[in-house]
């Protein structure tokens, strides 16, 4: 727990919370890093000391904050302590959550949270940049984690990861879902297994390239571009590909979920292999496709995923469909129609539209959740995604610049 207790740089506000605070003689943009969400990873939390102790303000343009997640958890080296943080995150919580008068350990971390971050977006206009970094309690690729808006694609792939699409879908309540639904550059960065070194040597690097591409330092001041970008390369094998979840498995309560020991992120498996168990009967594979973050602790209720890779032409093709704002024509299909226009939520009755492929919605850029069993709500992250904030930054111009030259050549 050294991590935790080590002595930090400009202590503000709640000086336990934001743990290192940098502020640049010059204007730019603000990126926060979020670690320890989960109290048994520690990598960000080791990352982020090594990386900031050695940043010069005045080299530095914009700010940067480092931000405790789970304070209490990380004391005890524990995923949570009653409440997982990264699931809490829903309109309806934080409605509920200004009303109680008694808060569970997590229900505090997230208050202190939440008025941080409530903070920001009064006092600020320039663009805002969301980094939650994470570990897995299986071996694993570093990887990306985005919900499925453009300019999270743009700023993501400048990175040599592997990314991964659509896990929105299957999870209730991340920090970073309710970020991306205002509208910001949200993303999360899996450095790789809890207690491998190469984690945090993966995380350093990864917060070093993105201090550089958020503009904040803009020369060689934490060392080669190109070395942090090999260490990436190097550790995630050259994958970098862009996959979406096709399937989660969710532990049900009191169910006795146990993975087969020795799977992999990022490993390929075949339809009818043997993955877990439950309750003692076993768990098969329904695909041919890659397994993703199987569970090897105790705590949390995600068993495993399944992921595919998504073909190019598909993402070049909804990009562009974005960007004319053809979802326009999804409401004179049977069973659709506007929830909320303004928020780009349409509602899709399941009696009639149970037959239409999820990936048409994934096309236009929308991801379902479960209203009632007979309607879903269907979310837009281009309707609500703060393009004009980020359009001058340097990242922006080049990935757009790319993007037209796919769709004419």
């Amino acid at each position: 727990m050294q991590a935790v207790v080590e002595t930090h740089k400009h202590k503000e506000q709640k000086p336990n919370r934001i743990f290192h605070h940098l502020k640049g003689k010059r204007p730019g943009s603000i990126v926060v890093f979020f670690a320890g969400i989960h109290g048994n990873e520690f990598a960000g939390v080791d990352a982020l000391n090594k990386v900031l102790n050695r940043v010069d303000e005045n080299d530095l343009f914009g700010e940067i904050y480092a931000v405790y997640g789970n304070i209490k958890a990380l004391k005890k080296n524990k995923r949570f302590i009653e409440l997982d943080l990264n699931r809490m995150w829903t309109t309806d919580k934080l409605q509920i959550l200004e009303n109680k008068e008694q808060y569970s350990q997590e229900e505090q971390e997230q208050i202190e949270l939440f008025e941080f971050i409530k903070g920001l977006f009064r006092s600020n206009k320039s663009p805002i940049y969301f980094i939650d970094l994470h570990t897995t309690s299986s071996k694993s690729l570093p990887f990306i984690t985005i919900n499925d808006a453009i300019i999270n694609r743009k700023f993501s792939q400048c990175f040599p990861v592997p990314i991964v699409l659509g896990i929105e879908e299957y999870l209730e309540g991340p920090l970073l879902s309710y970020l991306n639904k205002l509208g910001y550059v949200s993303l999360g960065f899996e450095a790789g297994q809890h207690v491998d070194p190469q984690a945090i040597k993966s995380c350093v690097a990864f917060i070093s390239l993105a201090l550089k591409h958020t503009g904040h330092l803009r020369n060689d001041e934490l060392g080669g571009h190109g070395e942090f970008e090999q260490v990436l390369k190097d550790a995630s094998f050259s994958a970098s590909s862009i996959y979406e979840v096709i399937y989660k498995y969710h532990i049900k309560p009191k169910e006795i979920f146990v993975m087969k020991p020795g799977y992999e992120s990022f490993q390929t498996i075949e339809k009818g292999a043997f993955l877990a168990t439950s309750n003692g009967e076993r768990i098969y594979s329904e695909h041919n496709a890659k397994l993703f973050m199987p569970l090897y602790q105790n705590s949390g209720n995600d068993g495993f995923f399944i992921i595919r890779k998504i073909p190019h032409i598909f993402l070049e093709l909804s990009s562009f469909l974005r960007k004319i704002k053809a979802d326009t024509i999804l409401t004179l299909l049977p069973g659709i129609s506007w929830y909320d226009k303004r928020m780009g939520v349409l509602k899709a009755d399941l009696t009639i539209t149970r037959l239409m492929a999820k990936s048409i919605f994934h096309l236009f850029g929308y991801r379902n959740k479960q209203l009632d069993q007979r309607h879903l709500l269907l979310y837009n992250r281009e309707r609500v995604s703060k393009k004009e904030m980020y359009k001058k930054e340097n990242w922006y111009k080049k990935t757009a610049t790319v993007w037209l030259r796919s769709v004419l050549f």
